[in-house]
C-alpha cells in the first residue's frame, strides 16, 4: 500500500520469514505453555521436573533472539518456514527433547486409560520431532542434489509439522472442553477416537497436496488426494452435530473459553470447505501460490488455532485469577467480536484476490497488469487487518504483565 516504506531496512525478504517464525512461535509457544499447567492436572501429580521446563523456556527465548536479529540483518540460511541458519535448529531440537522427556516423565503410563487430549499431546510432540528432522534433510546431498526430491521432502516435512501443531492444539481444546463441560464423554467417546486417528492419517498422508505442481511419483498425489478427501468425513460429522453445536453455544456461550471454542468451531467448517476445494487437483492447479492459499493459511492459524489458544489462556486465568475475567469483561466481548468479524472479511479478501489472479494467469495476463487490478482489494485487506489488529489488542492488554507472571 505504501512502496517506499521501509523498503530497504525491512524488505519482503525479511519480513515474510520473520512474520512466518514468530506465528509458528505463537502457536507452540501457546500450546506447550498449556500443556504445562495441565499436565500435573491431567497426572495427578507434580510435573517431573521444573527445572528442566525452565531451561526449555529460557532455550526457546535464546532462540528467538537469535533468530529475530539474524532475519533483520538479512542473515538466512534455512529452508520454507526455518529460513533461519541451520545451527540454530540444534537449540530447538534440545528443548524439544527436554519438552517430550518432561512430557512423558509426568503423564501416567496406563495408556488404555488415557483420554483424547493424551493421544493429541504425545502424537503431536513426537510427530514434531519426526517433521523437525525431515525438514533437514536438505543438508544432506542425497536429497539437495535433487530439485524435485528436495522439494517434494520439504514441502511434506512443513505440511505434516502443521499436523503436529494441530494435535498439540486440538488436544488443549478437548481438555478445555472437557473442565468446561463437567463431563469427559467427548474425551473418551468411540467416535472422537475414530476422527483422531482419520486425523492422524490426514497428518501423514495430508500433506501431498502440497506437491501437485512437483513433478514426483504420481502415487503421491493420487493418495494425497484420497487422503484429503476423508476430510468429507469431518465436514459431514460438523453438519450432522451443528445442532447440537448451537445448544452448546446457548448454553456455555456466557463463558468467555467456551465463546474462543465456538468461534474456532465456525472456523473449522469454514476453513475445511475451502482446504476440500484446495485439494482438488484440477483447482489446485490455479490457486497454488495464490491468495487462496495464504486464506487456508491465516483461517487455520488465526480462525482455528488461535481462538483455541485464546480458550486455552482465558480458561487458565479464570481459574487463577477469576476477578480479572469479571473486570474486563466487556472489553473482552468487544476484542472477541471486532476479531472474529475482521478475520472474516480478512478472509474474504484474500479469497477474492486468489480468485482474481487466477482468473488473471488463465487470461495471460502479466503479473504487473494483475497487480494493478488487485489494488483495491489490497486496500480492504489492509483495513481488515488493521481491525484483526484491534481485536486481538483489547484481548492481550486484558491481562496486566504483573500479574500474569506469578501464575
Amino acid at each position: 500500500m505504501i512502496p517506499d516504506f521501509l523498503k530497504t531496512s525491512l524488505s519482503f525478504q525479511k519480513t515474510r520469514p520473520l512474520h512466518v517464525t514468530l506465528v509458528i512461535t505463537w502457536i507452540f509457544n501457546g500450546a506447550v505453555g498449556g500443556i504445562y499447567y495441565y499436565l500435573p492436572q491431567v497426572s495427578g501429580r507434580k510435573l517431573y521436573s521444573e527445572f528442566l521446563a525452565r531451561v526449555h523456556f529460557f532455550l526457546f527465548i535464546a532462540t528467538g533472539l537469535i533468530i529475530i536479529p539474524c532475519y533483520f540483518m538479512g542473515i538466512f540460511g534455512g529452508k520454507e518456514y526455518l529460513e533461519f541458519p541451520p545451527w540454530i535448529a540444534i537449540l530447538m531440537l534440545i528443548s524439544w527433547l527436554l519438552f517430550l522427556f518432561n512430557f512423558f516423565m509426568t503423564i501416567p503410563k496406563n495408556f488404555s486409560q488415557w483420554k483424547i487430549y493424551n493421544w493429541m499431546w504425545a502424537t503431536g510432540i513426537i510427530f514434531f520431532l519426526i517433521t523437525f528432522g525431515e525438514a533437514y534433510l536438505w543438508t544432506l546431498p542425497f536429497f539437495n542434489n535433487n530439485v524435485v526430491r528436495d522439494t517434494t521432502v520439504q514441502w511434506k516435512a512443513m505440511g505434516s509439522m502443521a499436523g503436529s501443531w494441530n494435535m498439540l492444539i486440538y488436544g488443549t481444546a478437548f481438555f478445555v472442553m472437557e473442565k468446561i463441560s463437567g463431563t469427559d464423554k467427548t474425551t473418551t467417546a468411540k467416535r472422537t477416537f475414530f476422527f483422531y486417528f482419520l486425523g492422524l492419517t490426514n497428518l501423514m498422508f495430508n500433506w501431498g497436496h502440497h506437491t501437485y505442481i512437483v513433478p514426483a511419483s504420481g502415487w503421491i498425489r493420487n493418495v494425497a488426494y484420497a487422503i484429503s478427501m476423508t476430510e468429507l468425513l469431518i465436514l459431514g460429522s460438523i453438519i450432522y452435530s451443528w445442532r447440537r453445536t448451537v445448544k452448546d453455544m446457548k448454553d456455555y456461550y456466557q463463558n468467555i473459553p467456551a465463546r474462543f471454542l465456538s468461534a474456532a468451531d465456525v472456523w473449522v467448517f469454514l476453513n475445511l470447505i475451502l482446504a476440500i476445494i484446495m485439494s482438488v487437483p484440477a483447482i489446485n492447479f490455479y490457486t497454488h501460490g495464490t491468495h487462496i492459499t495464504v486464506a487456508h493459511a491465516m483461517g487455520a492459524t488465526i480462525g482455528i488455532n488461535t481462538m483455541i489458544l485464546l480458550a486455552s489462556i482465558f480458561y487458565i486465568v479464570s481459574k487463577e485469577f477469576p476477578a480479572l475475567i469479571q473486570v474486563h469483561l466487556r472489553k473482552i466481548k468487544i476484542g472477541f467480536w471486532v476479531l472474529n468479524i475482521s478475520l472474516f472479511f480478512f478472509w474474504i479478501s484474500l479469497i477474492g484476490m486468489g480468485i482474481v489472479k487466477a482468473g488473471g494467469e488463465i487470461a495471460d495476463k502479466d503479473f504487473s497488469t494483475i497487480l494493478q487490478i488487485l489494488e483495491p482489494w489490497f486496500f480492504y485487506f489492509s483495513i481488515a487487518g488493521v481491525g484483526v489488529f484491534i481485536g486481538v489488542l483489547l484481548l492481550v492488554f486484558t491481562f496486566p504483565f504483573s500479574t500474569i507472571k506469578n501464575i
